[in-house]
């Protein structure tokens, strides 16, 4: 018997037919539809290109690549854009203040547009580090069927025989300062540190974040350590395009794949992997906008049973480049699913669940690789990102451990109510080894903005003081970032947290290993400075800054605007 064809229920139907259809109808005829296009679905293309930043000057290509995939396999693409901001850029400026603001724009500019349009689906394509989080909760909200097509990597700057990556520069200018590169050394790594287009290359916010999409199943398998000047990159974003008009068809939706499991797996993934900070928060978010319950200690929970088994940047030696040679994050996946620590049975945006997806990669390893390693002989036998309470943090902190040979010190408190300050102090050899910095109101509301604070951290790892000097601060770190450093403090300082009460040369302890953060001062003084604190004035009283400030969140709960 002859089955019959599949019939669609599109959104859009309830544009282009009924009491409406006639001046609805026209102004698609205004822009070359025909009247057979009117039975397609229409599917957004959320396009970050600009020409700002390295991350996103390559993606045209890729939003081309999913209009031919939208076309052949019979849909109507709808083009419309989406902003960026370079935190690479905007680091240690004014503008960086942006950088979490603009998660929240390009969530809000998907939402609208999607929403507001009445598309069938869409396809996201993003390359910095906001454009993920901020183009997934964008989809989540919307709920339509939705997939993620990442920019890509970069390609490894060279020099004298190394690679370089953005690090590489900030770290360059603590050698400098500390006189242990020249001016034309620094300048050099300056000029040849970034070689093209892609996001930064070692396993920082961008390539943890296109990771962590792969590990839930919304973006396809090996799209999320592509290099963006190779061609598989293209013919990864026309194949995403494809995958997506048979998700119409099936109606998969975010929803259905971004569940708690499906969190729990992308999470195992940024462990496993060493993958940044900025992690933390933005899962949170992705969880809020998913309406899936979540909280900073699940991340504590995955962390204590999921071993690192990547040598990575920024505290091993690899880039994302490497992973992929090396069987990228499926051979990852493959690892933890054989161990338990995967859900194999969490569905992807292909209609195939995690296990069905993984069922052809090798049981072990490449052994001419040691990019991935067996859980035999982990990096580290926990995950990198420590989630440390105590009386300086009792919503939570967040702490990257890996790459210390011990994470336990207690100092005296150097403290800092700016970032500038601070990396001034760094660069003029005024912060010595045993020294704790708080870098305070700089979260979501005292930032605003939420900043990182990589031009600090990088200058302590070129001058040596790495593993010597802690930092606190209610901001956030670069996925470039290690060492002895605790962000994301909660409650911040502009919202009277504890952090807002230190004083020069207070005892501070991190202790990793107990996941504590406390200061080491009676609760009886804690108090009568809390009694005696008043809050700041906001910095700014206009514009999205000032809604952002009004609005966030704690970081402990994502830094979101819609948490009511």
């Amino acid at each position: 018997m002859q089955s019959k064809p599949i019939q669609l229920h599109l959104r859009s139907d309830n544009i282009t037919q009924g009491k409406s259809r006639a001046p609805n109808r026209s102004m698609y005829y205004g822009m070359g539809y025909k009247e057979t296009d009117f039975g397609k679905p229409m599917v957004g293309v959320a396009n970050g290109h600009s020409t700002i930043t390295p991350c996103n000057s390559g993606l045209q290509k890729l939003a081309d690549a999913a209009v031919e995939g939208i076309l052949e396999a019979g849909g109507n693409p709808q083009i419309f854009g989406t902003p960026t901001i370079s935190d690479g850029m905007a680091m240690g400026t004014e503008g960086m203040k942006y950088s979490l603001v603009s998660r929240e724009v390009i969530a809000d500019c998907i939402e609208t547009c999607v929403q507001g349009q009445w598309m069938d689906g869409v396809v996201v394509v993003g390359g910095c580090d906001k454009n993920m989080p901020g183009g997934l909760m964008g989809m989540l909200r919307a709920n339509v069927p939705s997939i993620y097509v990442y920019g890509g990597t970069i390609l490894p700057g060279k020099w004298k025989g190394q690679d370089l990556n953005i690090v590489s520069v900030f770290e360059a200018v603590g050698q400098n300062s500390a006189g242990k590169i020249s001016d034309q050394e620094l300048k050099d790594i300056e000029q040849h540190a970034i070689p093209g287009t892609g996001s930064c290359g070692g396993m920082y916010t961008a390539n943890t974040m296109s990771s962590a999409f792969e590990a839930l199943g919304i973006s396809l398998p090996y799209s999320s350590t592509m290099a963006n000047p190779h061609d598989e990159k293209q013919n990864s974003a026309k194949e995403s395009a494809k995958v997506l008009l048979e998700a119409i068809k099936k109606d998969i939706k975010p929803r259905d794949i971004v569940t708690k499991k499906a969190i729990e797996n992308a999470v195992a993934v940024i462990m496993a992997t060493g993958g940044s900070t900025n992690a933390v928060l933005h899962f949170l978010a992705i969880a809020h906008a998913a309406e899936v319950e979540w909280t900073i200690d699940d991340f504590e929970r995955i962390r204590q049973k999921t071993p690192v088994i990547c040598d990575l940047k920024p505290s091993g030696k690899y880039l994302a480049v490497d992973l992929h040679m090396a069987g990228g994050i499926p051979q990852v996946m493959k690892l933890l699913l054989n161990a338990g620590l995967l859900h194999g049975d969490c569905i992807t945006i292909t209609g195939q669940t995690i296990a069905e997806v993984l069922k052809d990669i090798p049981d072990a390893p490449r052994a001419d690789q040691d990019v991935i390693r067996p859980l035999s002989d982990p990096m580290y036998a926990q995950g990198h990102l420590a989630i440390l309470k105590g009386n300086l943090s009792p919503e939570g902190a967040v702490a990257k451990i890996t790459g210390l040979k011990n994470p336990v010190i207690t100092g005296p408190a150097r403290v800092f109510d700016d970032e500038q300050s601070a990396l001034q102090a760094i660069l003029d050899g005024k912060i010595k080894a045993g020294d704790v910095m708080v870098l305070r109101y700089l979260g979501p509301k005292g930032g605003p903005g939420m900043p990182e604070m990589l031009a600090p951290t990088g200058a302590l790892i070129g001058a040596g003081l790495g593993e010597s000097v802690g930092l606190i601060t209610d901001g956030r770190f670069s996925g470039g970032t290690w060492g002895m450093v605790v962000g994301h403090v909660a409650p911040e300082a502009a919202a009277g947290g504890t952090i807002a009460l230190v004083h020069e040369g207070d005892a501070i302890t991190i202790d990793a290993r107990k996941l504590l953060l406390e200061l080491n001062v009676p609760q009886e003084e804690i108090a009568k400075r809390r009694a005696a604190w008043t809050a700041p004035a906001p910095r700014y009283t206009r514009g999205v800054q000032a809604k952002f400030a009004f609005n966030a969140s704690s970081a402990s709960k994502g830094a979101v605007l819609d948490s009511f």
